[in-house]
């Protein structure tokens, strides 16, 4: 630049003519002009061996930036405090040196934007904000884990909480973190807002909230008043939203987990180094340093409560359709008719990998399943299941009753079931027709016959039946049994020795060839 000024300048352009077409200010213009060509080529002699506060970090920056191109010079910045705890720098000058590393070394930065309205301050002690969030974090040897957090603030200084679990929250584990919450602020605010989570509401029911039956009692104890924002609108708790941005995006992202009581310190220090200390962007003030204020406005703490086991683990599943319940990525049964008593039953997981599933209102246990390996699978129970024999059997025994050889009649028709197991009820129903229309003495004939002939099946039952009441028109009365049967034999082998009449090919020819003429 400082040779094309030159030249533009010995060609007769003015000085302003000369920054619009390089495209500088007219002040860079005079500063160049000023410097002779010894004096240039020593300034930037001195730039490039000047050393700059980061520089001793610039092998481990530039790592962080290799493997995590979103990663933000606020994170850059949390990170080397982490790890350097005398280290003092200024939020600018890391992220003009990210800045520069970024574009020396092609480093493009990734973005995820997220959009937020603003609300209006709370006043001090008014208000505190709760939600809830979740990561997936890699472990030393890079294997995935999910994580869950419940994070708290405070409306009016932006003053932080959250705590994390390597597992789903409970109700109880709800009420456990508020109470570590309240510890934390030495105080409880006048107004806590909430997001419709099952595990403190039930419903919002036109305002007059319901709340879980352990949520509730808790929320007696401590004289608690909750506020819960109404659905698709996040822009009431925009406060608590940005938190748990937060802490996914500068405290979470690319950080390994090693195990939860470990992540829980290093979340509680990332607090008091950034997440409470850092200058918030909107309220250009520290957190920390405007809840020194805010503290002597929340109610105090009269009493340490202490949080009993016996509150039910209340996590809360939807009942689908078919009766079940979907839990970590696998579908669990339900006795038939739960999906049309409730719409949510409450789970419990044990130490031993056994589900429990119970009525949250009442408590009582409906279901329990051993928790498989892997995901996508179907956990069904047998007595789930329809019954679809209990009514096949009663309509066996009702049939072979109306025979008076019951236990034969009732043999038969189970290989009639085995042969016919789509189409059982309607052999039922056949033979048990025949029943209702003739005596005991045809039945008890037609099924000997039927065995006899290995004829099962509820037509072969029928046309036996047929021919016997045949037969007996024609040779009268027969109360003799044995005598049925020989006439039968001898019609049968009548009837197998009988052949079809069969035509030769001329014949239908000859029928054919008469039609066409």
């Amino acid at each position: 630049m400082y040779m094309e000024i030159q030249q533009l300048i010995k060609q007769g352009f003015s000085k302003s003519k000369v920054a619009e077409k390089l495209g500088v200010s007219r002040s860079t213009v005079y500063r160049n002009l000023q410097k002779s060509p010894s004096e240039m080529a020593e300034w930037v002699e001195s730039i490039k061996t000047r050393e700059k506060k980061l520089d001793p970090y610039k092998a481990l920056i530039l790592s962080w930036l290799r493997e995590h191109p979103d990663m933000s010079a606020a994170q850059v910045q949390d990170w080397l405090q982490e790890r350097y705890e005398s280290l003092e720098i200024g939020e600018s000058t890391v992220r003009a040196y990210v800045r520069e590393l970024r574009t020396e070394y092609r480093i493009e930065k990734e973005t995820l934007p997220r959009n937020y309205e603003a609300i209006p301050d709370q006043p001090m002690g008014e208000q505190m904000q709760v939600d809830f969030g979740h990561t997936k974090q890699r472990t030393p040897d890079n294997q995935e884990v999910k994580l869950s957090f419940i994070a708290f603030v405070l409306s009016n200084s932006r003053y932080k909480y959250k705590k994390w679990l390597d597992r789903p929250f409970t109700t109880q584990d709800v009420i456990k973190a508020h109470e570590d919450a309240f510890r934390w602020y030495d105080g409880i605010p006048r107004e806590i807002v909430y997001d419709q989570d099952n595990l403190i509401v039930v419903s919002e029911n036109g305002g007059d909230l319901i709340l879980t039956k352990e949520f509730q009692h808790y929320k007696e104890t401590r004289r608690l008043n909750l506020r819960v924002c109404r659905k698709a609108d996040p822009e009431s708790k925009g406060k608590i939203e940005n938190v748990v941005g937060f802490i996914k995006h500068n405290f979470a992202r690319h950080r390994v987990f090693h195990n939860i009581d470990s992540w829980n310190e290093q979340g509680w220090q990332w607090l008091n180094r950034t997440g409470n200390y850092k200058i918030h962007n909107t309220t250009k003030k520290r957190p920390a340093e405007v809840f020194s204020l805010e503290k002597q406005h929340l109610r105090p703490v009269t009493e340490k409560l202490t949080i009993k086991n016996n509150y039910e683990n209340s996590i809360t599943r939807s009942v689908h359709k078919d009766n079940t319940i979907r839990y970590l990525s696998n579908r669990y049964s339900l006795p038939l008719g739960t999906f049309h008593k409730y719409d949510t039953v409450g789970i419990k997981e044990t130490e031993d990998k056994q589900l429990f599933i119970y009525i949250t209102d009442t408590g009582e246990l409906i279901a329990k399943h051993t928790i498989p390996e892997g995901k996508g699978q179907l956990v069904k129970d047998r007595s789930h299941s329809r019954d679809r024999t209990k009514g096949i059997n009663a309509f066996m025994d009702t049939v072979a009753k109306r025979f008076e050889e019951v236990d034969s009649a009732y043999d038969y028709l189970s290989i009639i079931r085995q042969n016919y197991p789509r189409y059982i009820r309607d052999q039922l129903q056949i033979i048990l027709k025949q029943t209702k229309e003739n005596n005991g003495a045809i039945l008890s004939a037609a099924l000997k016959e039927c065995v006899k002939r290995n004829l099962y099946s509820a037509t072969d039952f029928s046309d036996i039946v047929s021919y016997i009441k045949r037969q007996r028109q024609v040779d009268g009365t027969v109360t003799d049994n044995a005598r049925a049967v020989s006439s039968i034999n001898k019609i049968s082998g009548w009837l197998m020795d009988t052949e079809a009449q069969k035509r030769t090919v001329n014949a239908y020819t000859e029928i054919l060839e008469g039609e066409s003429n």
